[in-house]
């Protein structure tokens, strides 16, 4: 060996070992400071809410405010993980709204609005959640397999299904909906709504499914590089028609707690759906760009947003500036996406 010869310290396997461990530490404890960022914020409105009004701080106001987020929470879990893959689905919004439309429509009596045909409430039920598994392929196969953009494609079919959504009832509310078609939206366990329940399991699966099921994963490779996800053996489109089904199918799942909490359907339900869905899945945390972002995130978005609606009714503040509060949101969290880095321009 020369003099020149320079020799380089080797790692012992121990210390390889120990350094692995803290930088996976390390970036575990950066993820959960990431997703429970909002958590700061929600203490905050719960502050706030109890200055504004008595009745904030007490168990039935929050009861109401998780039955009435709870079809949102639903639909946040379906257009996230479609964000997850790098896609998106707007017409998520007028699946929420017609799949329910169309079995009160076939279930109910004329003098209810509905066709006449008063077919068994369960056929209702299944219709319902039948329409959201064919409006979710449709859509993932004209997606994913015949290259239309995304966003334009799935915006042309919310305007379609909204359209159809009005024109079979002639812009009316369908009522007298049977008891088994409302029960997930008018029922209660254990003094909690069953809806709650419900968007609770939703989340907690969807979470546990994208960490430990090989297909959750497989969403996360899929958003984060196409190109690479399929060198390495997945079946990208596979999965991302997958996506699109479950998604429309829990979108319909949602629009029937809806129904069911305001035992009706109207020719309105679900309009500016969607709008709420991003604000929630953006402040959460879900990244745009797809492959970042988790459940838990997206669960404080839908919680923070439900916070300040409820803050803003109980202040008496006009609807209007609901939606104007909404859209503020969606730019803060942009903004502060931006300032981070966690979201490319």
């Amino acid at each position: 060996m020369s003099k020149s010869t320079v020799e380089r310290p080797v790692d012992r396997p121990g210390q390889t070992i120990a350094g692995t461990l803290r930088r996976h530490g390390r970036h575990i404890i950066s993820n959960w400071i990431r997703e429970l960022a909002l958590l700061p914020v929600i203490v905050l409105l719960l502050v706030i809410g109890a200055f504004v009004n008595p009745a904030f701080l007490t168990a039935n106001n929050f009861i109401n405010v998780a039955q009435e987020s709870a079809a949102l929470g639903t639909v946040v879990v379906a257009e996230t993980l479609i964000l997850l893959t790098g896609k998106f689905d707007l017409s998520l919004q007028s699946t929420y709204g017609l799949a329910p439309m169309v079995g009160a429509w076939l279930i109910v009596s004329k003098e209810g609005q509905g066709l006449g045909t008063q077919w068994n409430p369960l056929i209702g039920i299944a219709i319902v959640l039948l329409v959201g598994l064919v409006v979710g392929a449709f859509n993932g196969f004209m997606v994913i397999k015949l290259g239309f953009n995304a966003f334009i494609f799935t915006l042309a079919v919310l305007i379609l299904l909204a359209g159809i959504q009005v024109g079979i009832v002639s812009g009316r509310t369908i009522y007298f909906l049977p008891d088994a078609y409302i029960y997930l939206g008018s029922q209660y366990l254990f003094g909690i709504p069953v809806s709650v329940w419900v968007t609770g399991v939703i989340f907690l699966l969807a979470a546990l499914f994208l960490r430990y099921h090989r297909v959750g994963r497989a969403i996360y490779a899929i958003g984060g590089n196409t190109e690479a996800a399929r060198a390495a053996g997945i079946h990208v489109d596979r999965v991302r028609i997958g996506v699109f089904i479950v998604a429309s199918f829990l979108a319909a799942l949602a629009g029937l707690m809806t129904a069911g909490q305001v035992v009706a359907v109207t020719a309105s339900q679900g309009n500016n759906l969607i709008f709420q869905v991003f604000a929630a899945a953006v402040i959460g945390g879900i990244s745009l760009d797809g492959g970042r972002g988790r459940m838990v995130g997206a669960l404080t978005g839908v919680i923070l947003l439900a916070l300040v609606q409820n803050i803003l009714i109980l202040s008496q503040v006009q609807t209007f500036w609901i939606d104007a509060a909404n859209g503020l949101i969606i730019l803060i969290a942009l903004g502060l996406a931006r300032l981070i880095g966690t979201e490319r321009a």
